[in-house]
Formats: structure tokens, C-alpha cells, sequence
């Protein structure tokens, strides 16, 4: 059980981006006061997770709807995941998302906070695939969602803690963490996309 909360916690680690993103949120929130870059945090990672957990709730059924085989969805998440894992190591996804957010208002806990930094694609096609994979076990897909909410709490404290001190986060730390993170994620990726090969052969 312990194995599979880590293997779940590392990929939404990587695919949310706490610290990635706790810089981009410093951005975001540079002129307002603390208290309007607290409400922020909390608004924020809230209307994510809420997104998240309904993906991981209904996943199963867009699964079925669709008429997606789990091992088509895996490649299609794998690929995706493969091509972060590159934008990671070679510092290209910061300056992606930098780039995403140049032009937005000063309410930023919806977009682009929650929505796409925090709950984009890759983070719903992240919880869509490993619900799916746990089919009906209902205490691996609860394993599954600590891990999730395991990472948005970790989300929210980097929040709260740049909303009083914006010193704390050191780019340069950032940036080594997130490549030795991409080549986790690589392997994770390629992983996905194998299991998702042998399933439909």
C-alpha cells in the first residue's frame, strides 16, 4: 500500500508542480497584500482539488462512455507525461507557464491558478489513469486520493508560507529539484505507455 501511495504521490508531485508553481504564484500575487495573496492560496487550491477529486470520481465512467480501453488512455497519459518530463528538463515548462499568465486579471485564484496551473490536462489525465488502473479497490483509490490531497496541502503551505515571505523559495534550488524530478517522471511515462501497449496486445 505504501508503494503505491508513493508511486501515485511522485506523479502528482511532478505533474502539479508545487514549487514550480509557488513561483509562478509569487508572480501572480506580487501586488497584492498578504492577506489578498492568502485568500488567493486558499481559493486557489480548493477550486483545484475540487476538480481533481471530480475526475477521479467519474473517471472511471468517461472511461466507459468514451469507450476507452484503460490501455489507450495510459498511452495517451504517457505521452503526455513524457513530453512534461522533456519541458522539465530542459527548463522550457516554467517559461511556458510564465508565458500563459503574462495577460490575467487580478483575480487569479480561478484562472490561471486552479485552472490550468494547479488542474490542467495533465493533472486530470494523471488522476483519470490511476483511479482507473485501481478499478473497483475501493482502499487503493482512497490510497490514490490521500496522495492527491497529500500534494495540494504541500501546495498550499509553499502558498501561505511566499504569502508572508517571498524569500523562501530559491529559484535555483527549483530548477535542480525539478530536473532530477523530470527523469523520474521520464521513467514513470514510459512506464505508462508500456503497460499500455501490453494491455491491448
Amino acid at each position: 500500500m505504501y508503494e503505491i501511495y508513493l508511486q501515485s504521490f511522485v506523479l502528482y508531485f511532478v505533474v502539479i508542480d508545487p514549487f514550480g508553481t509557488t513561483t509562478i504564484f509569487m508572480s501572480l500575487t506580487q501586488h497584492q497584500n498578504s492577506h489578498e495573496k492568502m485568500k488567493s492560496a486558499f481559493e486557489g487550491v480548493l477550486t483545484a482539488t475540487i476538480i481533481l477529486i471530480f475526475f477521479s470520481l467519474v473517471g472511471n465512467f468517461l472511461l466507459t462512455y468514451l469507450n476507452f480501453s484503460l490501455g489507450a488512455f495510459k498511452i495517451a497519459g504517457g505521452i503526455i507525461l513524457f513530453i512534461i518530463s522533456l519541458e522539465m528538463l530542459f527548463d522550457k515548462r516554467q517559461e511556458r507557464k510564465e508565458k500563459d499568465i503574462e495577460n490575467v486579471s487580478n483575480n487569479i485564484a480561478i484562472f490561471p491558478l486552479a485552472i490550468p496551473l494547479l488542474s490542467g490536462p495533465a493533472a486530470i489525465t494523471s488522476v483519470i489513469v490511476i483511479v482507473s488502473q485501481f478499478g473497483d479497490n475501493f482502499t487503493y483509490q482512497l490510497i490514490g486520493t490521500t496522495s492527491l490531497l497529500s500534494v495540494m496541502l504541500l501546495t498550499l503551505i509553499l502558498f501561505l508560507i511566499v504569502s508572508k515571505s517571498q524569500q523562501f523559495i530559491n529559484k535555483k534550488v527549483t530548477n535542480v529539484f525539478s530536473r532530477v524530478i523530470s527523469i523520474i517522471l521520464a521513467g514513470l511515462s514510459v512506464q505508462y505507455i508500456v503497460d499500455g501497449v501490453v494491455s491491448l496486445i
